[in-house]
């Protein structure tokens, strides 16, 4: 697909994306459109839509081409390989595509790529695939849903065969973006019901659409969003990025039943891995509904985050929020036992997000989780140092693993001495069944509307 006005060669643009590996996916789309911001919208959507849904779907699109192809996968060239994926997810998954397009168009890059020997190649493999397409059948759930088998086992081992293939097929149906309205119109001076109107309306002119999370009253669903930064109300603060599950996790913390309304000394929040910053800044708004001084201290290692996380605080006039560059795992005496809320939303796997960010299951491996409960470990340790008597500590991540999870949880309550607080009174009452007797959350995709996140509240011994 070439755009005569700009000279743009689409395809040819997602074939060097896909050759980009140096980058993260979700970043690498990010920059591109930016770059490319005066394509169309229809344009953008097929840049976004080929390079996602080919780099999502890389183990069944090399299964079914190694099927078709005489000569392996794994001797192919790797631009050979890009084109033929690529070209492949169009043919079985983009019905706007005509086969036929989906062909030439491979030839047409494989020849501007000095390949031109391997046309003949290229075109009898697609066309072989296209002709058999309808009894394409998948040996495993793997493949079925391009998922590192050792994912997939487990999933299966911890959850099931049945919560296990909802997860998986959750994870390639397409994902909205989330924002929360924030009702703070002393702040912004944006009333949260214009706000909600007015985003909607541009919305619906550009063909897209809005709609209110089942979870909580704030969130919304939209689509169509080519840029946040340009719907209304943007630059006065009137909405953030935030993805449910993380809106849910600070919720948990139970905010009502800690009593603020009747304290007289200021109160203290401590987020100690806050990029991009959205917990901090949901603590920070439901503080504002009680009558007390508070700070809202928000820290990451990297400066870049912590750049763009108090750019969004000073955006959305949050006066007693800070951003600062600091390593989760070094203490800092200075605070230590004065955090009433401590956010700990530790690094971890990521296997919850791979939806919405599609090369994690490819650089994630068992060895790697390994190095991260330990990483968690360091962190949580210092983290509880600063707790006050009745303190908070929220512990969550956006991962589907045990190990970093509930056994995390259980250290915490068992060798930490941390006690569990309930956190069914704090969350919506549909998510009641889903929490264990002994506290915990694990969201799961296709289970729950929300990305995979795991949630837990614990508390510091009173005196």
């Amino acid at each position: 697909m070439m755009t005569q006005k700009n000279s743009v060669n689409l395809r040819m643009l997602v074939l060097e994306m896909l050759l980009e590996e140096n980058i993260y996916s979700h970043i690498l789309v990010r920059d591109v459109l930016n770059k490319y911001n005066y394509l169309s919208q229809q344009e953008k959507s097929f840049i976004k839509r080929v390079y996602e849904g080919t780099l999502e779907r890389r183990i069944e699109l090399d299964y079914i081409i190694s099927q078709y192809a005489k000569t392996k996968f794994d001797k192919m060239k790797p631009v050979i390989c890009a084109i033929l994926r690529m070209s492949v997810y169009q043919i079985l998954y983009m019905d706007a595509v005509p086969d036929a397009a989906a062909c030439n168009e491979a030839v047409k890059l494989t020849q501007k790529k000095g390949f031109a020997t391997l046309k003949g190649f290229v075109n009898g493999v697609l066309r072989n695939i296209v002709r058999n397409k309808e009894a394409i059948t998948y040996p495993s759930l793997s493949v079925k849903y391009s998922m590192p088998e050792w994912i997939v086992d487990l999933w299966t081992k911890q959850l099931g065969i049945e919560k296990t293939e909802l997860i998986l097929a959750e994870l390639l149906k397409e994902h909205l973006v989330t924002i929360r309205f924030r009702d703070v119109f002393e702040q912004t001076g944006v009333d949260i019901d214009t706000a909600i109107t007015a985003v909607e309306k541009v919305l619906i002119g550009q063909g897209g659409r809005m709609e209110q999370h089942p979870y909580l009253p704030y969130a919304y669903l939209l689509s169509k969003t080519d840029d946040i930064t340009k719907l209304p109300y943007y630059d006065k603060g009137a909405f953030v990025i935030q993805d449910v599950s993380s809106m849910l996790a600070v919720e948990a913390i139970g905010f009502e039943s800690m009593n603020f309304s009747e304290r007289k000394d200021p109160v203290l929040v401590i987020d100690i891995c806050a990029a991009p910053g959205g917990k901090s800044m949901l603590a920070a708004d439901l503080l504002e509904k009680y009558d007390v001084n508070y700070a809202v201290v928000s820290r990451d290692i990297s400066e870049n985050k912590v750049s763009l996380m108090q750019e969004n605080f000073d955006r959305c006039m949050l006066k007693h929020v800070s951003a600062a560059v600091w390593d989760a795992r070094k203490a800092d005496d200075a605070l230590f036992g004065k955090a009433d809320i401590v956010i700990a939303d530790v690094p971890c796997s990521g296997l919850g997000v791979i939806g919405k960010k599609r090369d994690i299951k490819y650089h994630i491996s068992p060895d790697i989780i390994q190095d991260l409960v330990k990483l968690q470990k360091q962190i949580l340790e210092t983290a509880i140092q600063y707790l006050k008597p009745g303190g908070r500590l929220l512990f969550s991540t956006c991962t589907i693993n045990q190990e970093e999870n509930e056994n995390q949880f259980a250290w915490l309550k068992n060798e930490k001495k941390l006690i569990p607080v309930p956190i069914s009174h704090a969350l919506p009452q549909c998510l009641e069944a889903t929490i264990t007797q002994e506290g915990c959350l694990q969201l799961l995709p296709g289970v729950h509307q929300t990305d995979g996140f795991f949630i837990a509240v614990l508390e510091v011994q009173s005196d």
